[in-house]
């Protein structure tokens, strides 16, 4: 009863819960395949309530993707503190990266927001946002070229995350990550005092 109770009285309790059971649809079965009914199963409430909260189907895939934006805002500022702390080095990035892989929900909630991007304008232009970020943080140390591979390499990273077993291991990403942002030599008969000059 008490259950009950608080949602009849808690109207916006009543519909985190049916945004938060949205987004994790989304994160489990993409957003083309969310419905109301699963939503309100998801969320254990009659399937009414989803549609007095959200009228259409759209309004209800919105505001769950703009909850799950708002959770890689978050782990956006968190890794803006993070790349103070590691370093904006192939070692500290390859540290975050790894680190990142370790929480599978995160990359899957990722990857539904780049993946409702691939159809909805607006969320295309926030899910720019945290490659723009990773850009942001590596191109004042490296240069822009340079941020924008390493950018689209991690991105790779993540994506692969998606489809192996196993994450790649650190050690590789930071290798992969010294060649892409080590300028190359001028030449190849550089003496090894001048190339670690």
């Amino acid at each position: 009863m008490g259950e009950g109770t608080r949602r009849r009285r808690d109207p916006e309790a009543r519909r985190l819960e049916i945004v938060t059971a949205a987004a994790e649809l989304i994160i489990e079965i993409g957003v083309d395949a969310l419905t109301h009914r699963k939503v309100a199963a998801r969320a254990e409430v009659p399937l009414g309530a989803t549609t007095q909260y959200f009228a259409t189907l759209d309004d209800l895939r919105e505001a769950a993707i703009d909850a799950l934006a708002a959770e890689i805002g978050a782990r956006i500022d968190e890794t803006r503190r993070a790349v103070v702390v590691e370093g904006v080095t192939p070692e500290g990035l390859a540290r975050l990266v790894h680190k990142a892989l370790t929480d599978a929900r995160a990359i899957r909630a990722d990857r539904a927001v780049v993946t409702a991007a691939v159809h909805d304008p607006r969320v295309r232009q926030f899910a720019r946002l945290w490659s723009d970020e990773i850009v942001g943080f590596i191109a004042p140390v490296h240069g822009v070229d340079r941020a924008r591979a390493a950018a689209v390499f991690i991105d790779g990273v993540l994506w692969h995350a998606q489809i192996h077993d196993e994450p790649l291991d650190e050690e590789l990403i930071r290798d992969a990550l010294a060649g892409i942002l080590t300028p190359r030599q001028a030449s190849s008969t550089a003496s090894p005092a001048a190339a670690s000059a």
